[in-house]
């Protein structure tokens, strides 16, 4: 089983528009309402996969209550914790090119009592998780240490944790040794103070992140690939993808392939690399099913090619 955290889930809604012109009426093609949140992403990969997740989150209002429904639609177990707030709703616009933009809602603000029933509630199930998955921003109320502390209690509780945040709340948990930790091109140059140009910058990157603490770094690069940086190795992996629809979650199912394949080693990299190349090429959120993979199209190699300039250099 995987456990995922989002301690701030959203209700998405998905327009596809013709072309996005300031001030007019945009008339949408197709639309699309799904539970949004980045570990939620995860939980709706690793079910699409066949595979028995369970996702702790904070749900309030009517939002929240839609959230859950949708979920539990989806085959996923919801472990929700009620918060006072009413979860937030999220509006992305998708034009033809690919051209993603996306206005988030802050969301609720926690109390202390809420957050402790939310770590409470993750102590719960997390016994049975082969891995944790704890995903995204810290809404309002939670200190950037709260992952910190996430990670200390479930390694306590035996538990493997992946972690997929940026920021303050990155650097803090690092200290507690998160097993593995995935961050994009712009979040892991965030994380390290320094631009980065190329895939060999990227991989200095990684690797001073694990110096920090981190078991393992999977980045994700964008359109280039994805590199995962470990104990036993650095690997490169990328995919041909005929056409970008959307990447609105593409991270999400990465993290939930590579987690789903093991979370380790060249073949959890191809996984995570095959769930993310299906992803993009999918509408809205749409996380892929195994009948979406193109395994051929993948490529892994230790033949780092660090001289690659990145097509989108993270700053």
């Amino acid at each position: 089983m995987i456990l995922t955290i989002t301690p701030n889930p959203s209700l998405d809604r998905t327009y596809e528009v013709p072309a996005l012109d300031r001030g007019e009426v945009l008339r949408a093609t197709a639309e699309r309402m799904d539970p949004g949140g980045k570990g939620v992403n995860v939980s709706r990969a690793v079910a699409a996969a066949g595979r028995r997740t369970v996702a702790v989150l904070p749900l309030g209002g009517a939002p929240g209550a839609l959230v859950a429904e949708l979920l539990a639609g989806q085959g996923i177990e919801v472990a929700p914790v009620p918060v006072a707030g009413a979860t937030r709703s999220n509006i992305a616009l998708a034009e033809p090119d690919g051209t993603l933009t996306k206005i988030n809602a802050p969301g609720p603000e926690l109390t202390a009592a809420e957050s402790e029933s939310l770590l409470s509630t993750i102590r719960t199930h997390a016994g049975a998780a082969a891995w944790i998955a704890c995903c995204g921003s810290l809404p309002r109320g939670l200190a950037p240490e709260w992952y910190a502390e996430l990670v200390a209690r479930a390694h306590r509780a035996g538990a493997r944790i992946a972690l997929d945040t940026s920021g303050p709340s990155l650097l803090a948990a690092l200290r507690e040794r998160p097993d593995v930790v995935k961050p994009n091109a712009e979040e892991l140059a965030q994380a390290v103070g320094r631009p980065l140009a190329t895939v060999g910058d990227a991989v200095k990157a990684a690797e001073e992140l694990r110096t920090y603490g981190a078991g393992s770094v999977l980045a994700s690069l964008g359109a280039d690939g994805q590199l995962l940086v470990s104990g036993t190795g650095t690997y490169f992996g990328s995919a041909a993808v005929a056409a970008v629809r959307s990447n609105v979650g593409a991270g999400d199912a990465s993290l939930a392939g590579f987690l789903a394949a093991g979370g380790e080693g060249p073949e959890a990299l191809a996984s995570a690399v095959a769930h993310g190349a299906a992803a993009v090429q999918l509408p809205g959120s749409v996380m892929p099913s195994p009948a979406d993979l193109d395994p051929s199209a993948v490529t892994v190699t230790a033949d780092v090619p660090l001289d690659r300039p990145l097509t989108e250099p993270a700053s």
